[in-house]
């Protein structure tokens, strides 16, 4: 159901506001790429600053502007967990075909309050859900053995795969079985992650770049890995780049580059990339052709 060249769409704002209509160009230009799904409110969405009104809108709109061309899986994420149950269901009613789940951030929970609450998530939603496991930024870990368990929950679909070990990739193969969805959510990994059995990456460069990382999934998923091989040299340097400063910020100067006019306005504690990041981002779409 969710597979190749997923774009964690960042959120433009103007004025501290969501600037919804350029957010509907945005979602319309990502569909014509070739993008094969679309993630709202999620990291590069920069969810942690939206209300919870905001955060549902743009799930609305995501669903809206998509018209069923492509999935849309809604950042439902939070440490409280009748908040992420309140979120789930928020998005189902939007009319999301799937839900992103973050692991309990800040709380620092145990394996058994992981199983426990994705276990109390599926009974309680019948959202296919994906598990978000990003232990950078949540300083929480789901084990290869606990995302085996939480696999085998009805609604549990697959997993984002933040943690940079590949070899997680074959171990979790393994414990939930080959028809668990692994996805990406390291570009610069991508190719590596897909050759080891994943499906696709839920990413920060197909904002920028969705073509190319359409292209380089559909490669990959073809079996055409020099054809994929070229595309990863071609998008390494942006790779890095959108990460050379807090993200999303070097990710909303990159899409002003090759959509002039696009918002780059973020919220704090988030500011605008540096001048050395930017030079970094220039740099990379060059090599990329993109500008």
């Amino acid at each position: 159901m969710f597979f190749g060249s997923i774009p964690a769409l960042v959120t433009p704002f103007s004025g501290g506001r969501v600037a919804e209509d350029t957010f509907r160009d945005f979602v319309e230009w990502q569909i014509a790429e070739g993008s094969d799904a679309l993630v709202p409110c999620g990291t590069t969405g920069e969810v942690a600053t939206l209300s919870t009104a905001e955060q549902r809108r743009l799930t609305e709109l995501t669903v809206e502007v998509a018209r069923g061309r492509v999935p849309v899986i809604a950042g439902c994420g939070s440490n409280d967990f009748a908040t992420a149950l309140e979120h789930v269901a928020a998005a189902k009613k939007a009319g999301a075909d799937g839900a992103l789940v973050v692991t309990g951030y800040y709380n620092r929970p145990s394996q058994a309050g992981l199983v426990a609450t994705y276990r109390s998530l599926a009974d309680a939603s019948e959202l296919p859900i994906i598990v978000y496991n990003v232990p950078g930024r949540t300083v929480v870990d789901v084990s290869v053995e606990t995302l085996g368990e939480i696999s085998k929950f009805r609604n549990i679909l697959g997993v984002k795969d933040a943690t940079g070990n590949l070899g997680r990739v074959s171990a979790q193969r393994l414990a939930c079985g080959t028809g668990f969805v692994q996805l990406s959510g390291n570009d610069e990994t991508a190719l590596a992650f897909n050759a080891m059995g994943g499906v696709g990456c839920i990413s920060v460069t197909a904002n920028v770049a969705p073509r190319l990382c359409s292209d380089f999934q559909k490669a990959t998923h073809e079996g055409r890995w020099d054809d994929a091989l070229k595309l990863q040299d071609r998008l390494y340097p942006l790779h890095t780049a959108l990460f050379s400063d807090a993200s999303p910020a070097p990710t909303k100067y990159a899409l002003s580059r090759v959509r002039p006019g696009f918002p780059t306005e973020l919220r704090l504690p988030l500011v605008e990339a540096s001048d050395p990041s930017k030079g970094a981002v220039d740099h990379a779409l060059e090599h990329a052709g993109l500008i």
